[in-house]
């Protein structure tokens, strides 16, 4: 009797713990789910205690850990979910970061061998057979001479976290938990906001810490992140989601204003995705580029670097991907533009050293190069937040060990003695030809810059000066465009093969070499006849010359680049027939130019051709009879022998509908160029509100 007492107490006792387990494991799913990640760790733990599916809560344990970036207090969780014969796959490609992150390489390699021997599931392997591949290429990375030296900001950490560095005029923004207030869910910290500090570089005056109020700080969000324009007046900085009913799903980038003395409400950016995460933004250094990361559709990867820039209305536009040679399957984020052009970045998806490292992205000779920055900058945590305020001196973030608590801001120096920056700038003019033939500025004119692949590298709308400025990089070949309505669209190269200085002639830290050249447009004006210089035709032929082709792809690129105009085409003869064979014969001289122009993809709605035969001549029968000599009686024929076209229709309504084509090759454009020690002076010529 005893016996069957003690069985049924133990029965009881059983059923009893299995419903709590079972309970617990049900509520940590439903924190897990809504990303209370750290509320929902207590919850799993308390369901390993009960023995209720103790593999999957050691898992979701360390997925709580991971998602809440501490993914160094994942591994034995991880190892755990193995322990208890957990079967789903993604449990060791994670333990195996997870001992990335705790510097055990060897083990994480291992692990990741006896996974891909076995894996089914594809996109894990995919994920797995990357990281494998780091890792063998970690060893090239850990030989790389550094000559960086770190240090730990101490006067503004705290045991709460501190990150995301921005340097503006003698002041030092940061983001960061500290004070206590509403405690965000996913990680069990306080929410964050947005500081700065009066400081010489480097030297903090920790007394003058302040928060930027509650203009920009909310107590219910994260606010941090923050970016700004090159003038100081404009801030762009992330926002987490309220929780209100009215609330974003996720978090969002704001801009605010600097206008009389105080910053203005803040405003959802327009390309924001609302159901993705977009944060940590930064502007290039003409202010005309704002890059951000985002997971949202499109993406390789987790989070992806993406650029937004400025249309002709002054609006953020024309977002873009970054594209695989920065972007990857894991995650890029937190990026920063140098004055020398490179791109700085946080990844976990490019050889390092476990979790987020600091990368940088150069162009050498048309194409982009990617370097992990070695240690000390990075370790096997979380390094990110990369700021220059000098070429050699700057900011970053980590929670590596031996800070103060959670993320902490680090000062470094580049001790490099072999680093130069040399930065290249075009800038240039557009202007016009009024009437009486005198070149004139031509403001508010879009000026495309394109790369040796007709990839858009930037764009930017002349002011009232007709001023405009880009960035270019050594020994590459560019393009350069001119947009306005009513102006014909105008196309030139511009090279900077051969003009690399070197760098063992520098003597200074910084230099700046500048080339400067100009873009003409011509105004579109009805039944104005322009020559097409060039196009002749041998006596008494209509067939196109090679060297006359080479004259119509430039009309064809014409057409092709201001879709909304119709042209007639006319064919002009000399003297030396009969007026009726004269007139047929620039009949098919104009018809095989239109041809041709056909031949090559123009719509044959848009042209018309038409022969003037001998009733136009340029030089009469008259002059060319007194010239002296033979041959320039001949030279004068061939220029009364001659094409042009001027436009008969202009459809403005089709200006939205312009599509960029290939172009044919053009002359290289004539520049002047300077050389000039780096500062203000050159940012100084650039009118940030154009």
């Amino acid at each position: 009797m005893k016996k069957h007492t003690i069985y049924i107490v133990l029965s009881i006792f059983f059923l009893a713990s299995c419903s709590v387990g079972k309970l617990a494991m049900k509520k940590g799913n439903k924190k897990f789910k809504y990303g209370e990640y750290d509320y929902s760790i207590a919850y799993f733990d308390k369901a390993v205690k009960h023995n209720f599916k103790a593999g999957e809560a050691y898992f979701k344990i360390g997925e709580a850990y991971r998602l809440s970036n501490r993914l160094m207090e994942a591994e034995p969780f991880y190892q755990q979910a193995i322990d208890e014969n957990y079967l789903e796959e993604e449990v060791k490609f994670q333990y195996a970061l997870a001992l990335k992150s705790n510097e055990k390489y060897k083990e994480a390699r291992q692990v990741l061998e006896d996974y891909l021997e076995t894996a089914e599931e594809e996109e894990t392997k995919e994920l797995a057979q990357v990281e494998l591949d780091n890792l063998i290429k970690l060893g090239e990375i850990m030989d790389k001479e550094s000559y960086f030296r770190v240090k730990n900001l101490e006067l503004i950490n705290t045991p709460a976290a501190e990150y995301s560095p921005v340097y503006l005029d003698g002041e030092l923004y940061f983001t960061s938990s500290r004070f206590g207030g509403k405690i965000y869910k996913t990680t069990g910290t306080p929410f964050t906001n947005i500081y700065k500090v009066k400081t010489r570089g480097a030297i903090v005056d920790e007394n003058t810490i302040t928060s930027l109020g509650e203009e920009i700080n909310d107590s219910n969000t994260n606010d941090g992140c923050v970016a700004f324009s090159p003038d100081g007046q404009t801030m762009v900085f992330a926002k987490g989601n309220s929780g209100r009913k009215k609330g974003t799903e996720d978090v969002d980038l704001y801009i605010s204003r600097f206008r009389r003395g105080a910053w203005s409400t803040p405003e959802l950016l327009r390309i924001n995705d609302g159901k993705a995460w977009d944060s940590s933004p930064a502007f290039s250094r003409d202010g005309r580029t704002l890059f951000f990361a985002s997971n949202r559709r499109g993406s390789i990867g987790g989070t992806d670097l993406f650029a937004a820039t400025v249309n002709r209305r002054g609006q953020w536009s024309n977002v873009r991907n970054l594209g695989p040679k920065i972007n990857t399957v894991g995650n890029e984020m937190f990026p920063f533009q140098a004055s020398d052009g490179s791109l700085y970045f946080s990844s976990d998806g490019h050889p390092g050293f476990g979790g987020l490292d600091i990368l940088v992205s150069k162009r050498e000779e048309g194409e982009m190069v990617v370097e992990n920055l070695g240690s000390p900058i990075n370790s096997a945590s979380d390094d990110f937040g990369f700021f220059l305020y000098t070429p050699d001196k700057g900011f970053f973030t980590s929670n590596r060990d031996g800070g103060l608590g959670d993320d902490d801001i680090y000062t470094f120096i580049n001790n490099d003695p072999n680093l130069k920056i040399i930065n290249y700038y075009l800038t240039g003019t557009t202007h016009t030809i009024d009437e009486q033939g005198n070149e004139i500025l031509l403001p508010n004119t879009t000026v495309l810059l394109y790369g040796e692949n007709d990839e858009l590298l930037n764009e930017a709308l002349t002011g009232r000066d007709g001023k405009f400025l880009f960035r270019v990089y050594p020994e590459e070949d560019y393009k350069l465009m001119g947009e306005k309505p009513d102006y014909f669209t105008s196309r030139a190269l511009f090279s900077t093969k051969g003009k690399t200085i070197p760098k063992e002639l520098l003597t200074q830290l910084e230099t700046n070499k500048v080339f400067e050249t100009k873009l003409v447009l011509d105004q579109i004006i009805l039944d104005k006849s322009i020559v097409l210089e060039n196009i002749y035709y041998d006596l008494d032929k209509d067939d196109i010359r090679p060297d006359a082709a080479l004259e119509l792809d430039k009309l064809v690129t014409i057409l092709q680049d201001n879709p909304a105009i119709k042209i007639e085409l006319s064919s002009h003869t000399d003297s030396r027939q009969t007026a009726a064979y004269n007139d047929d014969l620039s009949k098919r001289r104009a018809q095989s130019a239109v041809a041709y122009i056909v031949s090559e993809g123009i719509d044959p709605a848009r042209l018309k051709a038409k022969g003037y035969g001998e009733s136009q001549l340029l030089i009469s029968d008259d002059e060319i009879n007194k010239l002296p000599t033979e041959e320039a009686k001949e030279a004068a024929h061939q220029r009364n022998r001659r094409t042009e076209f001027k436009v008969t229709e202009y459809n403005k309504s089709l200006l939205a509908e312009d599509e960029q084509e290939e172009e044919l090759p053009l002359e290289e454009i004539q520049v002047e160029e300077r050389t000039e020690p780096a500062g203000k002076s050159l940012e100084d010529k650039i009118d940030w509100d154009n």
